[in-house]
C-alpha cells in the first residue's frame, strides 16, 4: 500500500477529533495553504482523506489521524456515512483534495469517526503547509468548513452524546489522567448540554466505582485546592 494507484477516489474517512480544556469541548480542525489561481486558500476540515482500495475503514482511519496528526491509540467509533451528490459541488473543496491525493476527484463518500482525545496530547504535523487548531464547538456553527463538514461535527457530536449514555466512562479518555470532580461535571455538562445540580452529581459521582480518589489536592490555584482523582480502567 501507499502508491497514488492504489487509492480509492470515491471512499474517505473522516475524523471528529474532541478535546476538552477544562472548560470548553473543542473540536481539531487541519489548515492548509493551498495555491489556486493566484490566491492562497485556507481550507479549515476535519483530518481525513480517501482510503486504499486493500484497507478496512477502521484501519483507515488510524491511518490518516496518524498521517494528518501524529496521534496514535486513539478511541475512534464510526457514525453514518455522507454521501449527498452537492458534498463535493466546490470547486475548492475538490482542488485541495485532488492536490492532497494526487488523484482525480469526482462524487465521494465520507465515512466520519468521532476520535476523544485529552487536548494537550502533541499534535506532530508532516507537511509544512499544514497547521493544525482546537475550536469551541459552539464556534463551529458559525465557520465555513470544507465540504459538508459542519453537518458531520453536529452529528458526531450527537452521536458521542448517545455513546456516553451507553458508556460513561469515556468521558475520561477527554479528562486529564488526574483531574477534579468540577473538571468531572465541567465536561458532563458541556457534552450534554446541561448544567447539573452540585449535590445530585455528587450522588451520581459516588455510584462511579471505577473512580479512585488520590492522596492528592491541585497545585497553583487561585482557591482552595480540590482532591484529585483518577479513573481506574476494569480488567479485560
Amino acid at each position: 500500500m501507499g502508491n497514488e494507484n492504489s487509492y480509492n477516489p470515491h471512499i474517505s474517512v473522516d475524523c471528529v477529533v474532541f478535546g476538552f480544556d477544562g472548560e470548553k469541548l473543542k473540536v481539531l480542525l487541519t489548515e492548509r495553504t493551498i495555491e489556486e489561481r493566484t490566491e492562497l486558500t485556507n481550507n479549515k476540515k476535519m483530518p481525513g482523506s480517501v482510503i486504499f482500495n486493500d484497507e478496512d475503514l477502521d484501519d483507515a482511519a488510524s491511518r490518516v489521524l496518524n498521517e494528518l496528526t501524529g496521534l496514535k491509540n486513539i478511541y475512534l467509533s464510526q457514525f453514518k456515512s455522507f454521501g449527498n451528490p452537492s458534498r463535493t459541488s466546490n470547486p475548492r473543496d475538490i482542488h485541495w483534495l485532488e492536490k492532497t491525493t494526487r488523484l482525480k476527484i469526482g462524487r465521494i463518500v465520507t465515512v466520519p469517526y468521532v476520535a476523544l482525545i485529552k487536548i494537550d496530547r502533541k499534535i506532530v504535523l508532516n507537511a509544512a503547509d499544514t497547521s493544525v487548531n482546537w475550536y469551541d464547538v459552539n464556534e463551529i456553527a458559525h465557520m465555513h468548513l470544507a465540504f459538508d463538514h459542519n453537518e458531520i461535527i453536529r452529528n458526531g457530536l450527537e452521536h458521542i452524546r448517545h455513546r456516553l449514555d451507553l458508556e460513561p466512562h469515556l468521558l475520561f479518555e477527554l479528562l486529564p489522567r488526574k483531574f477534579t470532580i468540577s473538571q468531572l461535571r465541567a465536561l458532563y455538562d458541556v457534552v450534554n448540554q446541561t448544567r447539573s445540580d452540585v449535590r445530585n452529581f455528587q450522588k451520581k459521582v459516588a455510584q462511579m466505582t471505577y473512580l479512585v480518589m488520590l492522596e492528592e489536592v491541585e497545585e497553583g490555584v487561585p482557591h482552595r485546592a480540590a482532591r484529585l482523582y483518577k479513573y481506574k480502567r476494569k480488567n479485560p
